[in-house]
């Protein structure tokens, strides 16, 4: 049975241009994946039931976002057949990793094939943006300059470097940072060459910060060997190194009770590189 990875991703930076009459914010983001990853199986059935054999700790099963995701391609294309997934789960939940946004990502791309739905990734993409703002860049399976909320994608191709990512052990909750009045909301609009050239940051880190001192002292501890960066809302953080072999033996100094990874930038998706 096909194996089928589901990737982090980081956010490169994160700006926030505006806020919306709907309540959603307007962003600036640029998206790298990372050779780190969720695996998922899927076993088709005749029968049209979706289940999701791998039960996921306080998450209920129909709210899942891998069975929301099958359920929304099964509803679309009105396929009569169903699926049973397993999922071998490696990405922290709430750590800004994309690890739920990744997982519907995948059963899409992944069921489309095995259903012979024989949708376009554009089709996809849209029914992933009713699933989550980031859905469609694991979908488009590129680097990529992201605005909006998300869905205005343009492919990218920064640097690919070794990074440390850094996985302190709380629960970021994001609509929290997002409500937060102190939150920088009216950044000035960049430009992919202003990023590329160096220009930046993730607004929501100072926040995370004051309240959050794991994340805090993880970014503290890193800042001695690179410049780390927070990504999403946290809680994970990450710094690039020019070779695997510099991140390891950064990472060979982590105090024993922390964790952590190291991983390889990518900017095509593990996703389709079989």
């Amino acid at each position: 049975m096909k194996e089928w990875l589901s990737p982090a991703k980081i956010n490169l930076f994160l700006h926030i241009t505006g806020q919306r009459s709907d309540g959603y914010h307007n962003l600036q983001t640029a998206f790298q994946f990372l050779d780190y990853s969720d695996t998922l199986t899927f076993e088709p059935t005749q029968a049209a039931e979706i289940k999701l054999v791998t039960a996921i700790e306080g998450v209920e099963h129909d709210s899942n976002l891998i069975v929301r995701a099958a359920k929304a391609l099964q509803l679309f294309t009105n396929t009569p057949q169903g699926v049973l997934i397993s999922l071998k789960k490696v990405l922290p939940m709430g750590g800004g990793l994309g690890g739920g946004s990744s997982n519907a990502a995948t059963t899409l791309v992944a069921l489309n094939e095995l259903w012979q739905c024989q949708l376009s990734k554009d089709e996809l993409a849209k029914i992933g943006l009713s699933l989550g703002a980031d859905v469609p860049i694991f979908i488009h399976g590129h680097a990529a300059w992201a605005e909006g909320v998300g869905e205005k994608v343009t492919s990218i191709n920064p640097d690919e470097p070794w990074y440390i990512v850094l996985v302190p052990q709380v629960h970021v909750s994001t609509a929290e940072i997002f409500s937060v009045p102190e939150l920088t909301r009216d950044c000035k609009t960049m430009t992919i060459r202003g990023f590329l050239s160096g220009e930046g940051r993730n607004v929501c880190e100072q926040v995370v910060r004051r309240r959050y001192p794991p994340v805090a002292e993880a970014l503290d501890w890193l800042a001695s060997y690179a410049k780390p960066r927070m990504t999403g809302t946290g809680a994970c953080v990450f710094a690039g190194f020019n070779s695997q072999v510099e991140a390891q033996q950064v990472i060979s100094k982590l105090p024993s009770d922390w964790q952590g990874f190291i991983a390889k930038g990518c900017n095509s998706s593990p996703l389709y590189n079989d």
